[in-house]
This record gives C-alpha cells, sequence and structure tokens, in this order.
C-alpha cells in the first residue's frame, strides 16, 4: 500500500520539532481526516536555513511532513513557494489515492510559515 520511501519518512522522520525562535510559522489541519501540520521556519538571505515541524495525523501525513522539510531545507523563498503537493507525492513514490490530500496539507503548510516570515517581515 505504501512506498518504502513513505514508510522510511514515517518511521524515521526528518526534522521533528520545534523552532522556538522561528522567522515564521505555517498551521494547516485537514477537518475530514484531523491531520494537523505545523511547518516552523528559519531564513537568513532569502534562504531556508532550518526547518521543523510537528505533525498530528496518519503515517502518510507524517511521512510528506518530513519529505517537504527535506525538499525545501537550503532553498530559496521563491524555490520553496514552487514545491507542490504533487512533488510531494511523488518524491515520496506516491501515496494511496484515499491520502493524497495529506500531500496536500504538507506544502500547504510550508507556504502557510513563508507567508508567516514575509508578513513579519513587513515594516
Amino acid at each position: 500500500m505504501y512506498s518504502e520511501k513513505v514508510m522510511d519518512h514515517f518511521a524515521n522522520p526528518r526534522n521533528v520539532g520545534e523552532i522556538p525562535d522561528a522567522d515564521g510559522v505555517g498551521e494547516v489541519g485537514n477537518p475530514v481526516c484531523g491531520d494537523i501540520m505545523k511547518i516552523y521556519i528559519k531564513v537568513k538571505d532569502d534562504v531556508i536555513t532550518d526547518i521543523k515541524f510537528k505533525t498530528f495525523g496518519c503515517g502518510a501525513a507524517i511521512a510528506t511532513s518530513s519529505m517537504i522539510t527535506e525538499m525545501a531545507k537550503g532553498k530559496k523563498l521563491e524555490e520553496a513557494l514552487k514545491l507542490s503537493n504533487r512533488q510531494v507525492a511523488e518524491a515520496l513514490d506516491g501515496l494511496p489515492p484515499q491520502k493524497m490530500h495529506c500531500s496536500n496539507l504538507a506544502a500547504d503548510a510550508l507556504h502557510a510559515a513563508i507567508a508567516d516570515y514575509r508578513t513579519k517581515q513587513r515594516p
């Protein structure tokens, strides 16, 4: 049902935790399945230098959170904003159709964290 990559990111998620002095925080949830994702970013010179996540949800939600943090770390904000839900799923070698909504949350949480960062940067 799940790819080896999904199982690996679920069993050994990368970048778990929170960043107390995060430059941006994005939180999204899906009330239908109960998944909630929170992504924290640190930004320097328009580059995501650190990223962490906390997710309450199914294995696919945890795996997609882990994968999006791996994909976004070290990227310029504009590049990170281009990361899509489909790219997250493809990077995990696919998700079962009934779990695709979980990958949507990962990209949305990242985009929300970047939006939060940009809002805080405005004078």
